[in-house]
């Protein structure tokens, strides 16, 4: 398990702020979430925010998933995991996943760009979109984020325990 641990913004560092960076966007409380498909295992890796995690290092990144595909060809979901403070504490407010395929041998790897630039929008506008991930990924994720942290797990919408088929 990471270190990491998801951030909740308390205030708007921008608040009655008329200056500079006004309709900036804080990706203070959006942390990557990657599930390995083969090894059905969850992990945080920060660089992701860049496209610079392990995952993504040291490939190249085509638009053509069967020049990707092989042996060595690795599924996984980046999943943008959103969190917020409510009323009863901390939460996990959106999280949507996007795929990516990734062959070290051949230092070849697809994803859609705008997908995962959309889902990291949608995710930190507090959606819930995993429905196209499968079930075994859906297990991974929902005992990774209850094993990061119970509590937010606890004060989450039964929306997304739902839609992981968790109660």
């Amino acid at each position: 398990m990471s270190n990491f641990q998801f951030n909740i913004i308390k205030n708007d560092p921008l608040d009655g702020h008329k200056g500079t960076n006004i309709g900036a966007i804080s990706l203070d409380n959006v942390a990557p979430v990657f599930i390995d498909v083969l090894e059905q295992r969850a992990f945080i890796d920060i660089g992701a925010m860049h496209a610079r995690s392990e995952v993504e290092k040291r490939v190249k990144w085509i638009d053509d998933e069967e020049a990707v595909k092989g042996d060595a060809a690795k599924p996984y979901w980046l999943v943008w995991v959103t969190t917020e403070r409510g009323k009863d504490g901390p939460y996990y407010a959106g999280v949507t996943a996007c795929y990516m395929l990734v062959n070290k041998e051949k230092k070849r790897a697809f994803k859609r760009m705008h997908e995962h630039v959309n889902m990291m929008d949608k995710s930190m506008k507090h959606h819930v979109i995993v429905d196209h991930i499968g079930d075994g990924n859906k297990r991974v994720l929902a005992d990774f984020l209850k094993n990061h942290n119970a509590e937010m797990w606890e004060h989450s919408a039964d929306t997304l325990k739902e839609q992981l088929f968790v109660s």
